[in-house]
Order: structure tokens, then C-alpha cells, then sequence
């Protein structure tokens, strides 16, 4: 009996992951998106902000978004390991952030999971990925297309693969990410 509960359970959250990735996300109401996502995937989304059409998750749970921040259309988000994105963050379109990995040195090639944290008005470019473990300062900016594999410090500014520090960014942000777009 244990064993079909174990299988029965693993179904349901299967089936709900496949729901929110195929048919939920691409529902072109922010209400019925953000409902779905707050009540059946266990998201903390803040007051104001948006998940546009077409994200993907990798699991329920360990998502945590602040006030007033935009995640753009097609974003795959792993919170496997846990991702906490701040107030007012930017994050374009086709963006990639990744929690979980695997040990290529370990002989079963271990999963492991690593969170991700992307702090207050970081902004982060198209296409640009994010692997486990990192940590994004404060008004922080990853441009378009970089592979970010350190931390990056508040209110720098870094591109490239790997990602690498190009400037400092201003440090007087006071703005607000609480927009909208019709059918996205």
C-alpha cells in the first residue's frame, strides 16, 4: 500500500508540473497564472509582480518572488534548490536560472541542489543564465547572453561567458517593476 501512495503521489505532482509548464503558463490572463502559480505550485509572488506567458518550472515549492518584479516571457526558473528573486528585479526574456546539478565527479553522478538568490532591482539581461549557487547583489546587471558562474557583487555590472565585471552601476534606484503587458 505504501509503495502505490509513493506512485500515486509522484503522479499528481508530475501531472501538475505538466499542467502549469503546457497549459497554465501559456494562458493569456496574469490573475489565472498568478493563482495557479500562488495555490498549486506553493509560490510566494509579491504584490505587483508578473510571470509572462510561457515560463517553465522545474518543480512546485521554493519560489520566492518580492514586490513589484517582472519575470519576462519563455524564463525556465528551478527552484528545485531554492530561488528567491527580491522587489523590483528585471528579468528578460529567455532567461535561465538553474538550482540543481549534478556531481560529475561522483561515481552515481549525485544530483545536487544549490539555492539561487537575485537581490533587489537586479536586472538581468535576454538569455542570460544563472547557475546553481550563485548569489546577485543589489541592483546588479547581467547583460544579454551571459553564463553567470560566480556571485556577482551589488550594483555591478558583468557580461560575457563566464560572465565577468564590466562596470559599476548607479546606486540611487528608486523605481518601480509593477508592469503588465495585455496577453502576456
Amino acid at each position: 500500500m505504501n509503495n502505490y501512495i509513493k506512485k500515486s503521489s509522484s503522479f499528481l505532482s508530475e501531472l501538475r508540473l505538466y499542467l502549469c509548464n503546457h497549459f497554465i503558463s501559456n494562458i493569456p490572463s496574469h490573475t489565472i497564472r498568478l493563482l495557479f502559480y500562488r495555490e498549486f505550485m506553493s509560490f510566494n509572488i509579491g504584490k505587483g509582480s508578473s510571470i509572462f506567458m510561457g515560463c517553465k518550472f522545474d518543480c512546485a515549492r521554493g519560489l520566492t518572488i518580492g514586490v513589484n518584479s517582472v519575470i519576462n516571457a519563455r524564463c525556465r526558473l528551478d527552484s528545485r534548490g531554492g530561488l528567491i528573486i527580491g522587489d523590483n528585479v528585471s528579468i528578460s526574456e529567455d532567461v535561465i536560472i538553474l538550482t540543481a546539478d549534478h556531481d560529475m565527479d561522483a561515481a552515481d553522478f549525485a544530483g545536487r541542489n544549490k539555492n539561487v538568490i537575485i537581490e533587489d532591482y537586479a536586472w538581468i539581461g535576454t538569455r542570460a543564465m544563472i547557475l546553481p549557487g550563485i548569489n546577485t547583489g543589489k541592483g546588479a546587471v547581467i547583460a544579454a547572453g551571459s553564463v553567470v558562474t560566480k556571485n556577482v557583487n551589488a550594483f555591478q555590472v558583468v557580461a560575457g561567458v563566464p560572465a565577468k565585471f564590466i562596470k559599476m552601476r548607479n546606486q540611487n534606484l528608486e523605481y518601480k517593476n509593477n508592469y503588465k503587458r495585455l496577453f502576456q
